[in-house]
């Protein structure tokens, strides 16, 4: 067994897991008043389950942002704002996001955090 250097060394599942909880703890991301209440799609009755879901997404964009970069999408503006007012995202001068090197080490640190088992 040995830990990851990297996002891309980790199981998607299991980083987003991992960095949705420091997301969390580090009390710096603030979750919108209406995050209780609002459904994720036109097709669904209820708001999520789990009251943790903001910061799945969150992770989920930011570990997308990491591996692709430039990434563009207008539903998506309230997690990159989050995002962005922790320092982790910025614009891109050739459109779209991408991660600032103080985001990239946040996710590598969480990364390393990770067991990997070959």
């Amino acid at each position: 067994m040995e830990t990851a250097r990297t996002v891309k060394d980790v199981s998607p599942h299991e980083f987003v897991k991992a960095y949705a909880a420091h997301l969390k703890r580090s009390g710096k991301m603030e979750l919108p008043h209406w995050t209780d209440i609002v459904k994720t799609g036109t097709f669904k009755e209820l708001a999520p389950y789990d009251p943790d879901w903001y910061y799945i997404r969150a992770a989920s964009m930011a570990r997308k942002i990491y591996l692709r970069g430039g990434l563009v999408a207008l539903l998506h503006v309230t997690y990159f704002n989050s995002l962005q007012n922790m320092n982790i995202i910025d614009f891109d001068p050739k459109g779209g996001r991408r991660i600032t090197p103080s985001g990239q080490r946040d996710l590598d640190q969480v990364s390393g955090r990770i067991v990997v088992t070959p």
